[in-house]
């Protein structure tokens, strides 16, 4: 066996083995969780470092608890979840609609300031959250605003907009312009362009980024904290997670299952569009 093959299987069996290592760096700490969350408290005192349910032990007590409403003696998760779909579903709609004909206009239009539009999108990031927390604040409570989930919609819109606008941007970019003329010979107007070649071509990438702004939405915690914390029949899944963290009655089964509630979405979310996710992240590296 010559050098060059030695080196080639060597790197192939490092390439799994790093794989392999991320793959349980990844999972494990996940799957912890999922087994604490299916496992009775006083097992776990017993036993707290397995990582496997025997049959016997296996209970969805602790998922009960959590999705029972709090008059019932619950945690009242079902109303977070409901909350937190609420907020979500809505400020990912609403950054779709608003950025997509910005990045559209943005990539496609010539007008003055171009140029200085991209960097103020992206100068929203080199501030930290709680920096503009206070001003939000401020000025939504006397809005009236504050309490209500759409007060709440219209702060993680601020957040996402600006990332989204520049994500679109740099695949509208891609899109060669001769597909559009092509179109505008045959008679289609500027939003017929949009609807009829942009859009479909721009499919990955809009997923992409209403994964991304769905995964802000649903995780986020300080501004809901702010908004939120004195309406807790409007709280959503994080601040309630974090009043199961907080409470030292609260087992920590029926937090990890909180926490599993909390996660799932995301991850059902994140398989069920793969393709096109990565698809999305990577266009608009090269242009061509």
């Amino acid at each position: 066996m010559d050098r060059d093959m030695i080196e080639t299987v060597a790197l192939r069996w490092l390439r799994r083995l790093v794989i392999a290592a991320f793959l349980v760096i990844t999972v494990l700490p996940f799957w912890y969780m999922l087994v604490l969350s299916v496992r009775p408290i006083e097992r776990l005192l017993l036993d707290p470092g397995s990582l496997w349910v025997p049959i016997g032990e296996f209970t969805v007590a602790t998922y009960t608890e959590v999705l029972k409403a709090a008059d019932d003696g619950g945690q009242g998760f079902l109303t977070f979840i409901r909350n937190s779909a609420i907020v979500a579903i809505a400020a990912t709609l609403l950054t779709l609609v608003v950025s997509i004909p910005g990045a559209y206009a943005v990539s496609r239009l010539r007008f003055f300031g171009r140029r200085q539009v991209n960097f103020l999108f992206l100068a929203v990031y080199l501030f930290p959250s709680i920096v503009i927390a206070i001003p939000l604040f401020v000025v939504f409570t006397r809005a009236g605003l504050r309490g209500s989930l759409f007060g709440l919609v219209l702060v993680y819109i601020s957040q996402t907009l600006p990332v989204s606008v520049y994500m679109l941007k740099n695949y509208f970019e891609t899109i060669p312009i001769s597909l559009e003329e092509s179109a505008a010979i045959d008679g289609a107007g500027r939003l017929g362009i949009i609807r009829r070649v942009s859009l479909p071509l721009a499919a990955p990438s809009i997923m992409a980024v209403a994964l991304y702004d769905f995964m802000i939405a649903w995780n986020e915690f300080l501004f809901a904290l702010l908004f939120l914390v004195d309406k807790p029949n409007r709280w959503t899944v994080s601040l309630g997670l974090s009043l199961l963290a907080d409470g030292v009655e609260v087992p920590k089964t029926v937090l990890m299952a909180g926490s599993v509630i909390l996660t799932l979405p995301i991850v059902i979310l994140f398989f069920a569009s793969e393709r096109l996710l990565t698809e999305g992240l990577t266009a608009g590296a090269e242009k061509g």
